[in-house]
């Protein structure tokens, strides 16, 4: 592992304010920044009670405001939700006014549900168009060479880092073709991570954008003092998770000390292997975990992520995170 990472989804704790989680995510950031994470991103989803980061360029703009070393961006963006043309734009916008900070992940599915993608395309294409979209979005990145073409204005030559997300084998198949660094969801969607880091690597092809292949997976963390208070502030996480399975979502709850009498078994089950990849406990029990899954996959990049209801304990348990990434970093 080369680096590690930060994904935060803007939560919406109950009891708060959609103004206060985008506050919360810009005191994250600076910590994230302290601590010697390389990168923050932040992802698009929409109709969500319980997240604030929809409009998720502009949030990157405030978070790329209120830090000034720290990288950030998507993962993230749904570009069959919008024109390539447009997040050419706004992030051909955020490049110009924050440099060579600005990364751009990509992912294939809404973010939401069929209703809200039809409010938010008016029209629901029936090809997938994807590949195609991609290329063209980064096209947009470059100099252009046709004197007529359609330009990205901010945005043409910016050459702002495309980075290929998925949860499973099509887009690590994509990123390996147009030679791009890929990132998988293994924080939620854990079930073919391995098979699509040795797809992505095995077919890998060099491009101008990267010359070997570079692989990021996320997984969720926890860490408190003691094991029982982790478990304690995860059932957050947990029963907000299995609200959104069974078609309630809302802001995150409020942690419970029996969280599996608020959760029927089998859905409990699901919600357990769903977030599988991840570490929980104390330090010394994270850093075993961590491990384990570092010497299994061999990421070249971990990215953490992880819904606390308290932000003073969340910021706790990703500075606490840092300390044990920062030491295996290099393993």
């Amino acid at each position: 592992m080369q680096k590690f990472s930060l994904l935060d989804l803007s939560p919406v704790p109950e009891g708060k304010t959609v103004a206060d989680a985008l506050s919360h995510t810009v005191d994250l950031a600076r910590m994230a920044e302290r601590a010697g994470y390389h990168r923050f991103w932040l992802a698009e989803h929409h109709n969500m009670p319980g997240i604030a980061s929809a409009a998720t360029a502009v949030v990157i703009g405030h978070v790329a405001a209120q830090t000034t070393t720290l990288r950030v961006g998507a993962g993230g963006i749904m570009l069959p939700n919008h024109a390539p043309l447009i997040v050419a734009e706004q992030f051909g916008t955020l490049a110009t006014l924050f440099g060579d900070r600005i990364d751009l992940g990509l992912g294939r599915a809404p973010g939401t549900d069929m209703k809200t993608a039809r409010a938010l395309r008016r029209h629901m294409a029936p090809e997938d168009s994807f590949p195609q979209d991609v290329q063209e979005l980064i096209g947009y990145f470059e100099e252009p060479t046709d004197a007529g073409a359609v330009r990205a204005i901010p945005g043409s030559g910016t050459k702002v880092p495309v980075w290929i997300l998925g949860s499973s084998l099509y887009g690590a198949q994509l990123a390996a073709y147009l030679g791009l660094p890929y990132a998988f969801a293994s924080h939620f969607a854990p079930d073919m991570l391995g098979e699509a880091l040795s797809v992505y690597r095995a077919t890998f092809q060099p491009s101008a954008y990267l010359q070997r292949p570079y692989a990021m997976m996320a997984a969720g963390v926890c860490v408190a003092e003691s094991a029982a208070e982790a478990e304690y502030l995860r059932s957050s996480q947990y029963l907000a998770f299995a609200r959104l399975r069974t078609g309630n979502p809302g802001k995150l709850p409020r942690p419970s000390a029996d969280v599996a009498a608020q959760i029927p078994a089998p859905v409990f089950a699901q919600v357990k292997q769903a977030l599988s990849v991840s570490a929980t406990g104390t330090p010394a029990m994270v850093r075993d975990q961590f491990e384990s899954l570092i010497a299994t996959y061999q990421p070249d990049e971990l990215m953490v992520t992880g819904m606390i209801h308290d932000p003073a304990a969340r910021i706790r348990s990703f500075e606490m995170a840092a300390e044990v990434l920062a030491q295996l970093q290099g393993s």
